[in-house]
C-alpha cells in the first residue's frame, strides 16, 4: 500500500500538513509545524541528533548531513552553559561525546567551544565543536524543519529568563516559528513553553514518573501539548488507539531498522526520529514503489 493510506486518517482529520488540527482533547487548536521541503505525504523523516548514524550527533557536521540525505525535520538538544547560552548537546556530562571532563553546565561558552566534539566518533572529524543553538538555527532557517529538544538537566521552576524563553527568543530572530517544535522529557518545560508562546507547537516527551499512569490523551490535554513523543518500545496497541481516537500526532523515537519503521509507518505514526534518515527515506520510497506495482 502507499503511504498515504496508511495516514490517511490523520489527513482527513487536518486539511493539510501545517494547519491546526479541528479536534482536540483539550478544546484548543493544534499546530504542527511547516516543513520547508514537504513531499505532501503527511509523515516526517526526523534527523535524531543529525545523521548521527554518519556524523558525531548533536554537531553543525551532523546537522549539514541530515539536510544531505533530504530529511525533513532535524531534532537536536539543548542544554545551559554556566553563562546562560543555550547549546547543542545531549549529555549532561562531557565524557562521551567530547575530550572534556565535568558536568557542560559548569562550563562558559568559551571553555567549551575549546573542546573537541568530534574525534571521539571519528578521527575525520577532529575539531568540531559544540555548537550554539544559535548557529544550528541560522544554518537550518529556509533549510529544514527543527524539533529542539529541551533537556531537563536545563529546566528550573523559573519562568522568565530561563532556556526555554532564551530559546524561543533565538526561534523569532530567525524567523522560524512556523517551523520549529519544542519537546521535552520535563514537563515543566512543557507548561513553560506553552505559557509563554501558547502558539507554538510543543510535543510531550513521555516520562513515566511525572505521567502518573495517565494516558497518552490525558497527558496531551493536561499539559495543552500539540503531539505526544514516545519510544518504539512503549508504544502499545492501547496507547497508539487512545491516541488516534484523540487526533493526537504521534512522533516514535528512535528506530534505524527498515522493518520496524515499515510497521510503524503501517500503524499511522506521524514521524519517525532515526540516526539513518537515509534508512528511512528508502522505505518510504519502497513502500511507495509497492503501490503503484
Amino acid at each position: 500500500m502507499c503511504i498515504k493510506r496508511y495516514i490517511l486518517a490523520m489527513l482527513v482529520v487536518c486539511l493539510s500538513f501545517p494547519m491546526a488540527f479541528a479536534q482536540s482533547t483539550h478544546n484548543a487548536t493544534k499546530m504542527l509545524p511547516k516543513l520547508y521541503q514537504d513531499n505532501g505525504d503527511g509523515f516526517i523523516v526526523i534527523a535524531h541528533r543529525g545523521a548521527s548514524a554518519y556524523y558525531p550527533e548533536n554537531t553543525m557536521a551532523a546537522l549539514k548531513g541530515a539536510v544531505a540525505q533530504q530529511a525533513e525535520m532535524i531534532e537536536l538538544d539543548v542544554l545551559m552553559s554556566n553563562d546562560g547560552v543555550p547549546v547543542v548537546f545531549h549529555d549532561a556530562t562531557l565524557m562521551r561525546a567530547t575530550n572534556g571532563k565535568g558536568e557542560l553546565h559548569d562550563f562558559t561558552l568559551e571553555e567549551l567551544r575549546k573542546l573537541d566534539a568530534g574525534s571521539w566518533f571519528d578521527s575525520t572529524f577532529t575539531g568540531e565543536q559544540i555548537p550554539t543553538l544559535e548557529e544550528a538555527l541560522a544554518y537550518a532557517a529556509g533549510k529544514i524543519a527543527v524539533n529542539i529538544e529541551i533537556k531537563t538537566e536545563a529546566v528550573t521552576d523559573r519562568l522568565k529568563g530561563g532556556v526555554e524563553e532564551k530559546s524561543l527568543a533565538l526561534v523569532q530572530k530567525y524567523e522560524m516559528e512556523e517551523y520549529v517544535i519544542f519537546s521535552s522529557f520535563d514537563y515543566r518545560a512543557i507548561n513553560h513553553l506553552k505559557t509563554l508562546a501558547p502558539e507554538m507547537p510543543v510535543a510531550l516527551l513521555y516520562e513515566k514518573k511525572q505521567s502518573v499512569k495517565m494516558l497518552p490523551s490525558e497527558l496531551v490535554q493536561k499539559y495543552k501539548a500539540d503531539a505526544f513523543n514516545c519510544s518504539y518500545r512503549q508504544l502499545t496497541k492501547k496507547w497508539l488507539t487512545d491516541l488516534q481516537s484523540n487526533n493526537i500526532p504521534i512522533f516514535v523515537y528512535t528506530v534505524d531498522q527498515p522493518r520496524r519503521m515499515k510497521s510503524l509507518i503501517e500503524k499511522g505514526v506521524r514521524g519517525i526520529f532515526t540516526n539513518t534518515p537515509d534508512v528511512l527515506r528508502g522505505v518510504i520510497s519502497n513502500l511507495n514503489q509497492d503501490s503503484r506495482d
